[in-house]
């Protein structure tokens, strides 16, 4: 689709705001028409005295009404020009949120956050500007030229009128060059401040590795270069207006000084009068604003094409994940399981992440994934969610390939606690609350106490009313992911899936929880990735993922008899909580020791 095409659709639904505030506009250059008209019959009349002062009230009460027909007509094409074009600019704004939230988790890998904000705020208010100010530009520069040029030939004289606008011609020539050049400048200046943005949000994001790594100065000099580019980006740009708009200025003042030189010679052998010689310089002045308005229009709708093309980038990538035409309501989920020889490669990856792995999970059951890291343990449960594309048959819920289920209806019946145990900047109570229905305290509440958070959170100032920081960075790791199972717990779903959401939790808390998830579970499906044995050694199936394989499926004991990879990860993380025992009382004992030799020497 077109960039006008693109627009077309957006401004087809104001149509009637556009077509009002253009009517209204024209009505304003119209009545402007009379004001020197007026004034060159007043100054004609008070010089050749033929002009009384009744005469003059009228000519006074004429240029008052006509002023307060601009006054009102100035304020009804902005409210109806500017309301458009605002209206346009948010319709927008949603239409990109929606689109993109429907995006896949891929486009999102490929994709910076900085340049998808630029393109929210810089990109759309360029467009805003063409939709808008632009086209008031636009008009003037175009009906109100034409009129005023018309008035001036009908009114003053046609050889003046020939001669004052000459000079106007090179501007018409020049500034069409100028687009084309400004559209390319100012593409690279939207890119260079995507850039920029980029760079703040990450440095932003990361202040805590930026410190810990000591590497502020770095990231500052970082940071110059990017803002030396953008510095230098935006300079191309003014360098060129600040050539163009002189230029304009000195065309312009030629065209009045030709006015002045010829005019005042027709005025003083007689051509014309002394009035007509006035209205003819204020017809003058009256095209000054068009001509600075056409290199303004100019402006900004290259700005504004280039903007919009930048915007038509996000609309034109198509979702890869989506209701296939096949799908079908269903009722809620039991939580049965299957995986079909499911193998799965990541775009850009030479080999697959998960090979040919065949497992059923009947409704109810806990089903633990161990493995090292980099074996595709979270891409199993990604796939689950469908955040991934798989092949039909691959996966199935209740007996149903998970391609023909609803995204909705799926992730509906999914409770996820994800690895990184994403906040909101909000309120406890309203993180907790995110994926449910209602705020309903007392099922908060339940959820807090299962996943061992609820005398945490009552023991802050605020209780559930505490506003944690952008992505929960005023809570601890533990805080984080007991906060995120709650979340997920106030959920109900039939299905539960823990991406290593225990990691950050001492083992006397993780086994409470464990408990209350034992209990609360029942006859509900629960899938816990972990890498700590002890986190998922009551679970009902085990898979060990090896390689991106199903290398070893079993119960704790049944695993343990195979003495296989699981039995030596079992025997080594054993082993090394051994180790940190005897590293723990060793150095208790050499503090007794050390306190008992201060005690001595006292």
């Amino acid at each position: 689709m077109g960039t006008f095409r693109f627009m077309l659709q957006y401004i087809k639904k104001h149509r009637f705001q556009y077509t009002a505030g253009i009517i209204t506009l024209f009505v304003v250059d119209f009545a402007n028409l009379f004001i020197p008209k007026l004034t060159g019959t007043v100054t004609d009349g008070l010089a050749a005295h033929t002009l009384d002062w009744d005469g003059v009230v009228s000519c006074l009460i004429s240029i008052f009404l006509l002023g307060l027909t601009l006054a009102v007509g100035r304020f009804l094409w902005r409210y109806f020009l500017f309301g458009a074009s605002r209206s346009i600019e948010r319709e927008l704004r949603n239409d990109m949120f929606g689109h993109l939230e429907k995006m896949s988790v891929e486009y999102y890998n490929e994709h910076k956050t900085g340049d998808l904000m630029t393109r929210f705020t810089s990109d759309l208010n360029a467009v805003r500007m063409a939709i808008g100010p632009a086209v008031i530009c636009v008009f003037d520069a175009s009906v109100m030229t034409v009129m005023v040029i018309c008035q001036m030939m009908y009114y003053v004289d046609i050889k003046l009128t020939f001669l004052a606008i000459i000079p106007m011609f090179f501007i018409c020539v020049g500034e069409i060059y100028y687009g084309k050049i400004i559209h390319k400048r100012f593409q690279k200046r939207q890119e260079a401040v995507s850039d920029l943005t980029d760079f703040v949000q990450e440095s932003f994001s990361g202040v805590r590795v930026i410190k810990a790594f000591v590497r502020e100065r770095a990231e500052l000099r970082a940071f110059a270069k990017a803002n030396r580019n953008t510095m230098d980006s935006n300079l191309h740009v003014v360098r060129l207006q600040s050539v163009v708009m002189p230029l304009l200025d000195v065309i312009i003042g030629l065209s009045s000084l030709i006015t002045l030189v010829y005019g005042g010679y027709l005025a003083l052998v007689g051509d014309i009068t002394l009035g007509r010689f006035v209205a003819f310089n204020q017809y003058i002045n009256m095209l000054v604003w068009p001509m600075l308005a056409c290199g303004d229009a100019i402006n900004m709708f290259s700005q504004g094409a280039a903007s919009v093309r930048r915007i038509q980038e996000i609309f034109d990538e198509k979702p890869e994940i989506f209701d296939r035409e096949d799908t079908a309501d269903m009722e809620r989920m039991r939580g049965d399981i299957t995986f079909s020889h499911l193998t799965f490669l990541h775009r850009g990856h030479s080999e697959p992440t998960l090979k040919d792995i065949s497992l059923s999970v009947p409704a109810g059951t806990t089903l633990a994934i161990i493995g090292r890291t980099g074996n595709g343990k979270s891409t199993l449960v990604n796939l689950l969610l469908h955040l991934y594309n798989t092949k039909p048959g691959m996966i199935l819920i209740d007996g149903r390939d998970i391609n023909t289920i609803p995204l909705k209806a799926l992730r509906e019946n999914i409770a996820y606690v994800p690895q990184d145990n994403f906040l909101f900047s909000d309120t406890l109570k309203s993180n907790i609350a995110f994926g449910a229905d209602s705020q309903d305290m007392d099922a908060i509440v339940r959820a807090t106490e299962a996943a061992c958070i609820h005398e945490n959170i009552t023991a802050f100032p605020d209780g559930y009313e505490t506003i944690v920081g952008e992505r929960g960075v005023t809570l601890s790791g533990g805080q984080k992911q007991r906060s995120s199972i709650a979340r997920a717990l106030m959920k109900d779903a039939p299905i539960l899936i823990l991406d290593d959401a225990l990691s950050a939790v001492d083992t006397d808390t993780e086994e409470h929880i464990l408990r209350n998830l034992k209990a609360n579970r029942a006859g509900k499906t629960t899938i816990l990735i972990a890498h700590r044995i002890s986190t998922i050694q009551n679970a009902d199936v085990i898979l060990v993922l090896e390689d991106g394989e199903a290398k070893e499926t079993g119960n704790h004991e049944e695993l343990m008899q195979k003495n296989g990879i699981y039995r030596s990860m079992f025997e080594q993380q054993q082993l090394e909580a051994a180790v940190s025992e005897r590293k723990a009382a060793l150095d208790a004992e050499h503090g007794q020791e050390e306190g008992l030799r201060g005690g001595v020497q006292k």
